[in-house]
């Protein structure tokens, strides 16, 4: 179908070019789009992306964030530099996207024909506007309640409270439809609501600064590019007030009271794009001041909630789909959970098969009932990869059913979706971390303890060799989240990774022997440093200075000879000397 596609294509754009062999290396949506206008954005992949295995052998939190974060950044500052030097002669605007190497830009058929017999350019990806499907509301609610809501009950989050655990010292974060920071359910949870002012850098971000043309005008409540916190459709606030929700005066209805909450507006009144999920997921792997300047790794979330999804037919598809993924991916190297919604799709097998539900490295949460019975809206596994394997989903399920939270002007509101039932998982994510801050980063470690420790729930539907009298099944996953005894299971956790830094030093180079790169880590960031390499006869074989402010750098020796070198790594106030072994 493809292939028949770009064929008829090619008839279509004859004049404007006579060989078609670029045309591999373009999204058919996006020549589409150009056969239907002069000009549209649309995403450059480059060829080179960065390698981030290392990450999992770093066990802080903060040293994988940084080490992802220097490794992405630096390689799309390199990588890109020629492309964007072209995009400026050609007078096209663009914006630098790291979180997986890419140019967001716009221009016509001329332009993209260019880009694509570039060398340094994998695919060109259409931009297509989309729209989440929001949840069913059930009914307004009653402003005070003297009980805690049903749903965090029933994952038993109060008896983790009664340890002492209430997600303290811990920062989750969402990407919705905005957040209504003031909220009295969450207004004290934000952290940017700080003691004596409000400070929104490094907690808000908002990526929408158009109107969606799938929205009937251009009248929204909020406005664009904003730069405090607001929400344009509801669905966020409900979202966050399930993760931390509690106003100290009877509605105790969040999972994590007392985690911290940052947030990304990534739709315009439920609509968004590619490039809106892309830059919220790059802000969460390096959240930035208000003028999207100074990304600090230090400053991300544990874990973050996308209670939304993208099918085929509202713009995502197996053409764009590798973006997404790599953004995922790498944010989990980073330390960061993805909590994701399975789905509205209904109750046939395998409708979990949407952007961002059906990824490997997402914690895909189904949808129950108060009487723990699956949702029947709730999508179901399994899903089928391309290599024809089958992946396991939903990972796990939680309350999903008429759940009171948070609603725009100060009120409360009854929704009923997955979009409400991954917000349970986060939450969790928040008090598991706040009973061991060990666990950090520890990303497979923690959807392993929410799988584990998941009360098995059995159904009679089967799909295909996931039979519902067995766990893990199609519609429930490993079973219903358990707060408690998820918790339980991560006082327990301890790390055993290899690299960390020995007390009583301040500097450590490794893997050493290396064949590609080394990593220089010290304890506080390096201010004015630089570091040079020399061959065993004294000459200068490499210099190279390092970011200010970052703890963990990344040396490339890829391109030396084999053999042992000395190094002399120079700051503003120290030097430290010593050798390394380049392997091949």
């Amino acid at each position: 179908m493809f292939f028949s596609f770009l064929a008829n294509l090619t008839i279509l754009f004859l004049p404007f070019f006579s060989s078609n062999n670029w045309l591999q290396k373009v999204d058919h949506h996006l020549l589409s789009e150009l056969n239907q206008s002069q000009e549209t954005d649309f995403i450059v992949f480059m060829e080179e992306q960065a390698s981030l295995d290392f990450a999992y052998q770093l066990s802080a939190k903060l040293d994988k964030g940084r080490f992802v974060f220097e490794r992405l950044y630096h390689t799309a500052q390199r990588s890109q530099a020629d492309l964007q030097t072209f995009l400026h002669l050609q007078a096209a605007p663009f914006q630098s996207i790291y979180i997986y190497n890419a140019v967001y830009t716009k221009g016509d058929i001329h332009l993209v024909e260019k880009i694509a017999k570039r060398k340094d350019v994998a695919y060109i990806f259409a931009n297509a506007d989309l729209e989440i499907q929001l949840p069913q509301k059930q009914e307004e609610a009653s402003q005070l309640r003297s009980a805690i809501e049903w749903n965090i009950q029933n994952i038993h989050a109060p008896e983790v409270w009664e340890m002492g655990y209430t997600g303290q010292g811990v920062v989750i974060g969402g990407q919705d439809t905005g957040y209504e920071w003031d909220h009295p359910a969450i207004a004290r949870q934000y952290r940017g609501n700080q003691t004596d002012t409000v400070i929104h850098d490094y907690s808000w971000h908002d990526a929408i600064r158009s109107f969606s043309p799938l929205n009937p005008d251009t009248i929204n409540p909020c406005g664009l590019n904003l730069d405090i916190p607001c929400d344009d459709n509801s669905h966020g606030t409900h979202t966050m007030g399930i993760m931390v929700g509690d106003d100290g005066a009877g509605n105790q209805i969040g999972v994590a009271p007392d985690a911290q909450w940052i947030g990304v507006r990534n739709m315009e009144r439920g609509k968004g794009n590619p490039m809106s999920y892309t830059e919220a997921f790059q802000w969460f792997l390096a959240p930035t001041d208000g003028s999207g300047l100074n990304p600090d790794p230090g400053m991300a979330p544990d874990a973050i909630t996308n209670s939304w999804y993208c099918p085929d037919f509202e713009g995502c598809n197996a053409d764009n789909r590798p973006l997404m993924e790599l953004a995922v991916d790498n944010l989990k190297a980073a330390g960061i959970v993805v909590v994701v919604s399975a789905g509205n799709a209904g109750n046939a097998c395998a409708t979990i098969n949407e952007i961002p539900s059906a990824f490997p490295n997402t914690f895909a949460v189904g949808a129950t009932d108060a009487n723990n019975n699956i949702a029947s809206f709730s999508s179901r596994g399994p899903v089928y990869l391309v290599d024809s394997s089958l992946l396991i989903k939903p990972d796990i399920s939680a309350p999903g059913v008429n759940i009171r939270s948070a609603f725009s002007g100060g009120n409360y509101v009854r929704y009923s979706g997955t979009s409400m039932s991954g917000p349970h998982v986060t939450g969790t994510i928040a008090l598991m971390i706040s009973a061991n801050p060990a666990i950090a980063g520890q990303v497979d470690s923690i959807e392993q303890i929410l799988r584990r420790t998941a009360r098995p729930t059995f159904t009679t539907q089967d799909c295909d060799s996931l039979l519902g009298n067995q766990v893990p099944n199609a519609v429930f996953g490993y079973g219903i989240l358990d707060a408690k005894a998820a918790v339980e299971e991560a006082l327990k956790f301890q790390i055993t990774s290899t690299y960390q830094l020995e007390a009583g030093t301040n500097l450590k180079i490794f893997p050493n022997p290396s064949s590609e790169q080394i990593w220089i880590k010290s304890e506080q960031g390096l201010q004015q440093a630089y570091i040079q390499l020399f061959d065993l006869q004294g000459r200068l074989i490499l210099r190279e200075k390092l970011a200010d402010g970052l703890s963990i750098h990344a040396l490339d020796i890829s391109t030396l000879a084999a053999g042992q070198y000395f190094y002399q790594l120079h700051t503003a106030g120290q030097s430290w000397t010593g050798k390394v072994q380049k392997i091949n």
